[in-house]
């Protein structure tokens, strides 16, 4: 069973991947992207090389914790490329679970179809670049076609689910002013957050060598330009010369 899920990795209890929630992490192994600043190579290049780990042992762990444990959440890699998907989520909704889904936002067609089955009840989206064809595919590491991932802001945005939208802020790669551009496309959300770059196991070698950004600098972009849910913190409050 587990093998049918490409289930490679499982956190039993996490306070960090689900806003307000505590959750199990499940990890499925496989990405169609090539994030040079990625920092799980191993579930994007090499999954295979990765044991499957049981379902039946995640299900089993849940069902004895199931009085704290608010519910699931299903990261990558890239969950959505993998077709038993759907049934995976189900059997979670089956034992009375809720269910977060973290992706990239290739795969829109996937994402309605969970969407619409009630198959995910929140959903975080890494929106890595500048919605434009050489930007995102710069940052992504592959060619990316940027109306792909317009189309799954625009379903997310449409969604009555828990959404989160976060950017990775990469010295040289992602910073103020493609911040800027980032949430002026992505408007009115209801949660917006920056994740800090780490220089460790990155799939590109060199990123290792990157220094990222010191706390003060990333304090101060979440204050500029992250958007909490109870808040319409606006990008537009900074502007960047240029």
């Amino acid at each position: 069973m587990a093998k049918q899920f490409n289930i490679k990795g499982f956190i039993p209890a996490s306070m960090l991947d689900w806003p307000g929630k505590i959750s199990s992490v499940v990890f499925l192994g496989g990405c169609n992207f090539r994030c040079p600043a990625c920092h799980n190579p191993g579930l994007v290049l090499e999954p295979q090389a990765i044991p499957d780990f049981p379902l039946e042992e995640i299900l089993a762990y849940l069902e004895s914790r199931d009085t704290w444990i608010d519910g699931v959440t299903v990261t990558g890699g890239e969950p959505t490329l993998s077709q038993s998907l759907p049934a995976l989520l189900d059997i979670f909704k089956g034992h009375g679970l809720q269910v977060k889904l973290d992706t990239n936002g290739s795969n829109p067609a996937m994402l309605e179809e969970l969407i619409r089955e009630g198959l995910v009840d929140a959903v975080s989206m890494d929106v890595k670049a500048p919605v434009t064809d050489y930007e995102y595919s710069r940052v992504a590491g592959v060619k990316v076609d940027h109306e792909i991932i317009a189309r799954s802001i625009a379903i997310l945005k449409e969604c009555a689910l828990d959404v989160t939208f976060r950017t990775t802020v990469i010295p040289g790669l992602v910073e103020e002013p493609e911040l800027v551009r980032i949430t002026n496309f992505l408007g009115r959300v209801s949660r917006y957050q920056l994740q800090a770059f780490r220089n460790v196991e990155n799939l590109d070698p060199e990123f290792s060598l990157l220094r990222p950004f010191n706390q003060p600098r990333l304090e101060e972009m979440r204050a500029l330009f992250e958007i909490p849910a109870q808040d319409e913190l606006r990008a537009e409050r900074y502007a960047y010369p240029g």
